[in-house]
């Protein structure tokens, strides 16, 4: 069921940097590895509304409704571009702090499931994707799907966490300089910003 290209092809697609990449990197940089692990979980959870829509055919209503494809686009642009703007000007949430609370884990993990809910591409990726890989001799296709499916969220979850924790392995030296703190804080924020009028401007897969 479960073949080597499937895992070779989805350990390409997960390793490839993207918005949920970069939110981990970013958040494993400025607020810790443990901090990093939630945005891992929460990229990752934003995975199952996409996989649901794919499974279910939901997804094939953004591949044939412009209207549809768009609002979901914009949306997902404008929060991008929002993550971009409060990343830019804020100046001590990006700190590592010594009192952790669960309520910004909480915050962590729901910033990285708008990640990738908000992203329609997602949805018709996995609709193009996953059946690729689904034998026609399958007696259940729908459950072929959620199994791989499950699997790439697996694997998205595990390189994400290994991303986090090595952007963390950092974070205390680069917290050091206020100023190299800073610079990388704007890089990111240009690259999210860069990320949002990508996903505006661009088409259906």
């Amino acid at each position: 069921m479960i073949s080597f290209e499937f895992l070779l092809t989805s350990l390409v697609v997960v390793l490839i940097p993207g918005t949920g990449v970069l939110y981990t990197i970013a958040t494993g940089l400025f607020t810790g590895k443990r901090a990093s692990f939630f945005a891992a979980l929460g990229c990752t959870l934003g995975i199952i509304p996409a996989l649901l829509a794919s499974s279910l055919g939901l997804a094939a209503i953004f591949h044939t409704s412009a209207v549809a494809f768009q609002v979901v686009k914009y949306i997902g642009a404008a929060y991008l571009l929002y993550l971009a703007w409060q990343m830019w000007h804020s100046s001590s949430a990006l700190s590592i702090s010594e009192k952790d609370s669960k309520s910004n884990y909480l915050n962590i993990v729901i910033k990285g499931f708008m990640l990738n809910i908000l992203n329609p591409k997602l949805s018709i990726f996995f609709l193009a994707f996953l059946p690729q890989f689904i034998p026609s001799s399958t007696e259940s296709a729908l459950n072929s799907i959620l199994l791989l499916g499950s699997v790439f969220m697996f694997m998205t979850f595990v390189v994400f966490i290994v991303y986090g924790f090595l952007s963390g392995l950092f974070s205390a030296y680069i917290l050091k300089s206020e100023k190299v703190s800073v610079y990388i804080q704007k890089f990111f924020a240009t690259s999210f910003a860069a990320l949002g009028f990508k996903l505006a401007f661009s088409e259906k897969i």
